[in-house]
C-alpha cells in the first residue's frame, strides 16, 4: 500500500532553492537595468530609477545592493576586465607604437560605447578591492606600453602616464556633451591628441572628420541648457 510522506521532518517541497533562484533572477535584472541606464545616462542615475527599470521594488534592490557604489562595482566588473584585456592586446602588438595608438583608441571607444564606463575609468573604487586590483594591473601594463613606444622614438619622450588620465577625463567630457548630437566627436579629439603625442616623423593615421558645426552647436546648446534661436 502506498503511503503519503506526511511524517514530521519530511519536506516534499523545497522552497529555499526556488527562492534563491528567484533572488538570483532579480539580481540579474537589476544589473541588466543598471547597465542600460549607466550606458545611456551615466552614473548619476538614482537607485529608484534602476529599480523601476528592473521592475523590482526598492526593498528588493536594497537587499542586493545597499549603496550606489556597490551597484556600480558589480556592473562594471566585466568592463574592467575588458580594460585589462586592451592592455594585454597592446603589449602583444609587434609594433609598440601601433600598440600604444591602438590602446588609447580602444579605451576611448569603450568610453564612447558606455557613458557610465566613461566616468568609471576616472573614478576610484573605495572598498572594491577586485576592481582596484584590475585597474592597477591595467595601469602597470600601460606603463610598459609607454616605455615600449618611447623606445621606438615615435612617442614623445615627455609623455607621462598621467597624460592618459587627462585623455580619459577629456574624452569623458566630450562624450557627455556630444553623445546625443555628434556621437563620433570623440574620434576627432583622440586623433588630435595622438598627433600631439607623436614625435616628428612618427606614422600617424588620417584624421577622423570633424563634427559639423550644426551638430556641435546643438551639443553646446544642450550642454548649457538653453534653446538655440528659432528652436522650440
Amino acid at each position: 500500500m502506498d503511503t503519503a510522506e506526511t511524517t514530521s521532518g519530511t519536506h516534499p517541497e523545497r522552497p529555499v532553492p526556488a527562492l534563491r533562484a528567484d533572488a538570483e533572477r532579480n539580481r540579474e535584472r537589476i544589473l541588466a537595468a543598471a547597465r542600460v541606464l549607466y550606458a545611456r545616462e551615466g552614473l548619476r542615475v538614482s537607485m529608484a530609477a534602476v529599480a523601476r527599470q528592473a521592475g523590482v521594488g526598492k526593498a528588493t534592490l536594497s537587499r542586493h545592493f545597499t549603496t550606489p557604489q556597490q551597484l556600480i562595482d558589480a556592473v562594471f566588473a566585466d568592463r574592467m576586465d575588458a580594460y585589462v584585456e586592451a592592455t594585454a592586446k597592446a603589449l602583444a602588438d609587434a609594433d609598440p607604437w601601433h600598440g600604444f595608438v591602438s590602446y588609447v583608441t580602444d579605451v576611448s571607444e569603450m568610453q564612447a560605447r558606455d557613458r557610465g564606463f566613461a566616468s568609471v575609468l576616472t573614478l576610484t573604487f573605495s572598498g572594491a578591492d577586485a576592481l582596484e586590483e584590475r585597474r592597477a594591473e591595467a595601469y602597470h601594463g600601460f606603463l610598459e606600453i609607454i616605455e615600449r613606444a618611447k623606445a621606438t622614438s615615435h612617442l614623445r619622450a615627455d609623455f607621462a602616464s598621467e597624460d592618459l588620465i587627462l585623455v580619459l577625463m577629456a574624452n569623458a567630457g566630450v562624450i557627455s556633451a556630444t553623445a546625443d548630437d555628434a556621437p563620433d566627436s570623440w574620434r576627432r579629439l583622440i586623433g588630435q591628441l595622438l598627433r600631439g603625442f607623436a614625435s616628428p616623423g612618427a606614422p600617424v593615421a588620417p584624421m577622423p572628420p570633424a563634427p559639423s558645426s550644426d551638430d556641435l552647436y546643438r551639443a553646446m546648446a544642450r550642454t548649457h541648457e538653453w534653446t538655440a534661436p528659432g528652436g522650440s
